[in-house]
């Protein structure tokens, strides 16, 4: 082999080596490409938190290049404790806790809003027919998922306006699902707010029947005075100021979900969910999803006067809130949802 030979072989080898070298690193850059995000959840089995395990089936987490790690919490109050605790990024949990988070000084915002009205339902247990309204709770139990939870700002809130005082009532946390129903069975609990599909289960089982709605937008509006944006994906402000990139992917995630949910019907969107949330009962399910979806929106925006009605709603009660100075174009952004792609 000539001197020349030998030296176009030799270039030719370190280009090989050096193209081979570049793919491996790429290939390692693209493994470690993906964010990991902890998200905490007040019940992903619960119908109102739908979306969270939705978009983690239709694998809109990982288009957007996330690995979301989806935990279960059965109350929106400790999810919203791990998060300031800052054990999860983010919660799917109810935006009224941002709210309430800023008239103690702490600032979360709403950056996906799922729904526009609770999905809840004041139950009353069939053994007490005299519970014909929060009028006639005086001196009983209701339970909620947590005490300091959204169900239990629900509670505190229809119970005083009925003109029933904060001390003549009791309420309990008992969480939702076997928990609730078994706490209704035993007359632990003689009311209590809950959502599907632990509605449709007692009723079903003729353990309990409804005594306020507030699954639909209609009923909402009936018993709250307006929207009540509920169900959302929210985040602590500094966190969203931090991590902009990153939240608006989640925002692309959850956004597309949204309208997955609003093109497709309840039976279709059953089938992404996991066997287990359906409890042995995949017609109920698919009933009370049918007859609930309606509380999400379809962009993730917040709708124009919900704030304002869930301001009016915890001012209503709450020591906390009543009389404060509350900025609530800080507990929301419409910004990421709006740049969805």
């Amino acid at each position: 082999m000539t001197f020349k030979s030998l030296l176009r072989a030799s270039v030719a080898c370190a280009a090989v080596t050096c193209a081979t070298a570049t793919l491996s690193l790429a290939g390692t850059s693209n493994a470690v490409a993906a964010e990991k995000i902890s998200i905490m959840v007040g019940g992903y089995e619960k119908h109102i938190y739908l979306p969270a395990k939705l978009t983690e089936a239709l694998g809109y987490f990982k288009d957007e290049g996330l690995e979301v790690e989806l935990l279960n919490e059965p109350a929106g109050v400790d999810a919203e404790d791990q998060m300031l605790a800052g054990a999860v990024q983010g919660v799917v949990g109810f935006y009224d806790h941002c709210v309430d988070l800023q008239s103690k000084g702490k600032f979360a915002e709403s950056v996906v809003q799922f729904s526009q009205a609770p999905g809840e339902v004041e139950m009353v247990s069939t053994k007490h027919p005299e519970i014909k309204s929060f009028a006639d709770v005086k001196g009983k139990t209701l339970g909620v998922t947590g005490l300091g939870s959204s169900t239990n700002f629900l509670t505190q809130y229809l119970t005083i306006k009925s003109g029933v005082a904060q001390g003549d009532f009791n309420t309990i946390a008992i969480g939702a699902g076997d928990t609730f129903i078994k706490a209704m069975q035993t007359d632990q609990i003689q009311a209590g707010m809950t959502t599907e599909p632990t509605i449709s289960r007692l009723i079903k089982a003729g353990d309990a029947t409804v005594m306020v709605d507030m699954r639909t937008v209609d009923g909402t509006k009936a018993v709250l005075g307006g929207l009540y944006p509920a169900a959302s994906f929210y985040m602590t402000t500094a966190y969203v100021d931090a991590h902009r990139d990153t939240v608006q992917k989640l925002a692309n995630a959850f956004v597309k979900t949204l309208k997955f949910i609003n093109t497709h019907s309840a039976d279709e969107i059953t089938d992404k969910m996991p066997k287990e949330f359906l409890v042995g009962d995949r017609e109920g399910y698919v009933k009370a999803l049918a007859a609930g979806k309606g509380m999400f929106t379809p962009d993730g925006v917040m709708p124009a006067g919900g704030p304002e009605t869930v301001l009016a709603v915890l001012s209503g009660y709450s020591k906390n809130v009543k009389g404060k100075q509350i900025d609530l174009s800080k507990t929301y952004t419409t910004e990421f949802v709006k740049a969805a792609k």
